[in-house]
């Protein structure tokens, strides 16, 4: 008799990705995402594969749901100066109110690049690079509307403004409280005059 699915993926998928960005990849173990998820561990191979395939799935679902619904919400904004500060405001809010201290999904894996395959490593390239082409087209926009000053580097401002975003997310996770990563906010709002 086949194997017939007696869950919703979709669900799974959901807790299977807290567990792995609480945790990470390698201290998340297949008892961890058993206890979480509900399912069997013959339940799991069967639905997904193994571990590194779960792992995909709920580094697409982080991506899919967190990273580009919050970017398609900012690129909706018809402000890009406006875009970029709700962006940091965000982020920093966001950080500040996880009582886990989770960080980011896709930085926390950028961390462990060496630990996963070409597809995992895609998913974090593709993410961050995503969220830099944001910065810089918002950049690009606000020159367009005299809101930036015309000799405004744009590519290298967004590269800029991204290890920012990463240095939020990495620093949040425990080295600076919630005054500190305010500060960081402050000193890219300081600079408002280029950005």
């Amino acid at each position: 008799m086949p194997w017939e699915k007696s869950f919703d993926e979709d669900e799974a998928v959901g807790k299977a990705m807290k567990v792995f960005w609480e945790k990470g990849f390698e201290p998340a173990s297949m008892a961890d995402l058993i206890a979480r998820t509900g399912i069997t561990r013959g339940s799991l191979y069967n639905a997904f594969g193994g571990k590194e395939q779960l792992f995909v799935k709920a580094l697409q679902k982080y991506d899919k749901d967190r990273r580009h619904a919050m970017l398609s919400a900012l690129e909706a904004m018809d402000d890009p100066q406006r875009a970029i500060a709700a962006l940091f405001d965000a982020l920093v809010a966001e950080t500040i109110a996880d009582p886990e201290k989770k960080g980011c999904f896709l930085v926390n894996t950028a961390s462990e690049l060496t630990t996963h395959g070409e597809q995992v490593n895609g998913i974090v390239r593709a993410g961050l690079q995503e969220t830099q082409a944001f910065l810089q087209r918002s950049i690009e926009a606000g020159q367009a509307r005299q809101q930036f000053p015309a000799a405004l580097d744009p590519e290298a401002t967004a590269k800029g403004l991204m290890a920012m975003v990463v240095a939020i997310r990495v620093l949040g996770r425990g080295m600076f409280d919630a005054a500190s990563l305010r500060t960081i906010e402050i000193g890219r709002a300081s600079c408002r005059e280029r950005v």
